[in-house]
């Protein structure tokens, strides 16, 4: 087990699976053991400054002065280097868990509902919306709101992933786990290190990113943002917990871009931490076949 969970922690692929095992399970794609180019060098993170800034306006001046500001930030710099790396074979879900497939979890279980109040939602001090943004996704009466049923649940934590990832295999007669942050890289980019699912040039209207209007989550695979192997939303909607900890299990490496996110971070090698008890509008989840 210690072994395992040390594959995890560092983002190795603790499994192999077959083909046709993962294809005779709906709604899940198979993703090739093999190498893969992963993380990103000097002249991608350029890009994704630039990028980002560039998005935020069109007066030059403005450009470069929002470039030097994320920049000082460093969002992108702590991202692995460029580099070859080897995954066995995996299986992955190719839509993030929807509300109404955690909601039949919520019934048959009695698990928490997903939601937050005002004061702990303040008190995780960071991508901090008024709570009035949080309120649409709040549930009433342990059920999701009408209109994002089809949406992907949002306001759940690293535990409460886990035990729906529980729970669904114990309704499938399957184990299933959270991806690594490797394993959701490769399933994002494919084999040759391009930058988004698409390839490396910026396509605005591919995604559901922070310049489509209205900001919010979308419904699943409602846009172009479709990995090689056919997996949706890898490039916005919302980030995604994976299995990959760190600070001593405390932190969970998030994955994607969410809604309100610019196109620096919507590539498949950005990555960042966030403690595993968090709650947000921008976080979701899906799951591996193990």
């Amino acid at each position: 087990m210690a072994t395992v969970l040390a594959l995890v922690a560092c983002g190795d692929s603790p499994t192999t699976i077959s083909r046709s095992r993962c294809e005779a399970q709906p709604g899940f794609v198979f993703i090739a053991s093999g190498d893969f180019v992963a993380g990103s060098d000097e002249a991608e993170r350029a890009m994704a400054y630039r990028l980002s800034a560039q998005a935020l306006g069109d007066d030059p001046k403005a450009v470069a002065a929002a470039e030097v500001s994320l920049r000082q930030q460093g969002w992108f710099d702590r991202e692995p280097q460029r580099r070859s790396q080897f995954l066995a074979g995996f299986c992955m879900q190719r839509h993030l868990v929807t509300q109404a497939d955690y909601a039949a979890f919520v019934a048959d279980t009695g698990h928490r509902a997903p939601d937050i109040s005002e004061a702990d939602y303040e008190a995780q001090g960071f991508l901090v919306h008024p709570y009035e943004t949080v309120r649409d996704y709040r549930w009433q009466d342990r059920s999701p709101p009408a209109d994002l049923t089809n949406h992907p649940v949002v306001l759940v934590s690293y535990d409460d992933a886990l035990a729906y990832a529980r729970w669904q295999g114990q309704q499938d007669g399957v184990s299933y786990r959270l991806p690594t942050a490797l394993e959701w890289e490769k399933a994002a980019r494919g084999t040759d290190g391009r930058y988004f699912p698409w390839g490396n040039t910026w396509q605005a209207e591919a995604t559901n990113w922070a310049g489509v209007p209205p900001q919010g989550t979308s419904a699943v695979g409602s846009f172009s943002d479709t990995s090689p192997y056919g997996v949706t939303d890898m490039a916005g909607n919302v980030f995604e917990f994976t299995s990959t900890l760190r600070q001593g299990g405390q932190e969970s490496v998030m994955k994607g871009c969410s809604w309100d996110d610019l196109p620096g971070f919507c590539r498949a090698a950005y990555r960042h931490d966030r403690p595993v008890s968090s709650r947000h509008i921008l976080f979701g989840f899906r799951l591996v076949l193990e």
